[in-house]
């Protein structure tokens, strides 16, 4: 008896040092498996940081957009049905929660009243350099006015480096309309980048 309870705590050590398979858990999770989706969300939670600190320049704004993404994972996690990897389904969530906590930004800032104004502008809703994060939120915010089915394809290879062809898995699309539609995009947005 002993013998296997040693056998089996080892067994319990090495299931902790092997890495663990984000996809697989994510299947699991979106099956309705609890346990999974508690792992899933301690497992993705820096590569979602890194996504939103990616996009918002301050900190503070990137933990907020990758809190609101991690909930969204956690309260949509149903919805991801295997088309393309979880990771890929996973960049496109964070990085519409990053826009999503921009915009949230720029309308509390539009909010104050006029009394309530700073003398200096706000970093996190002005862009002063151009080229920078937000001058690219910014554009991606013009372009999605007129062209909202260029803003994704976009975002998820300039900004999340995905692949071709993993943007094209995830958005449901043939390879060659996405790369159409990131061609489209950069000729729409780099004037919008160029300095001032």
């Amino acid at each position: 008896m002993p013998d296997q309870r040693d056998d089996s705590e080892a067994h319990t050590v090495e299931q902790m040092d092997e890495p663990v398979d984000v996809e697989a858990l994510a299947v699991q999770a979106a099956a309705g498996d609890a346990a999974a989706l508690d792992v899933l969300l301690v497992e993705i939670q820096p590569r979602v940081r890194r996504i939103c600190g990616r996009m918002l320049l301050y900190p503070e704004d990137a933990e907020e957009a990758a809190q609101d993404a991690l909930l969204l994972v956690a309260t949509r996690i149903h919805t991801f049905a295997g088309r393309s990897r979880f990771t890929t389904w996973l960049h496109a969530v964070a990085a519409n929660s990053a826009r999503s906590t921009y915009r949230t930004l720029k309308r509390r800032a539009g909010e104050l009243p006029t009394d309530d104004l700073p003398i200096a502008a706000d970093p996190r809703t002005t862009s002063v350099i151009a080229g920078s994060r937000l001058d690219f939120l910014e554009a991606l915010e013009v372009l999605n006015v007129d062209h909202p089915a260029l803003v994704e394809p976009l975002l998820l290879r300039d900004v999340q480096e995905l692949e071709y062809s993993d943007i094209a898995d995830l958005l449901g699309i043939p390879l060659g309309t996405v790369k159409s539609r990131i061609h489209s995009a950069r000729q729409i947005v780099q004037p919008l980048l160029a300095v001032r």
